[in-house]
């Protein structure tokens, strides 16, 4: 079952539209997450790290509020889990966390 608010309707041309640009800054964003994300694991000079930090927390924020823009006017749309998948799924990984070195620490 999809949850999606109701669509915002916007015209069908070979024009971008609201829609378009939105997914687009969206997509753009969370490229830039990414990106960072993948600095920030390997950064070795702190003050660099620091300044990456600030400017992936500032593009998540922004990426978060198009997500938010885009579900609110229905052009976001998921699928509402099955709760015996999730069930299976957090068994199995529950089985691994016995398996992780600091596994006492997360208890």
């Amino acid at each position: 079952m999809k949850v999606q608010n109701p669509e915002t309707q916007i015209p069908k041309t070979p024009q971008m539209n609201d829609r378009d640009f939105i997914n687009d800054m969206l997509s753009t964003e969370k490229y830039m997450t990414d990106s960072y994300c993948t600095f920030l694991n390997e950064a070795s000079h702190q003050h660099l790290y620091d300044e990456i930090l600030h400017m992936f927390t500032e593009t998540q924020n922004c990426q978060r509020e198009l997500y938010n823009l885009m579900f609110k006017k229905g052009w976001y749309a998921l699928e509402q889990a099955d709760q015996q998948k999730l069930q299976q799924s957090y068994q199995q990984f529950q089985g691994y966390a016995s398996q992780f070195p600091y596994n006492n620490m997360m208890q």
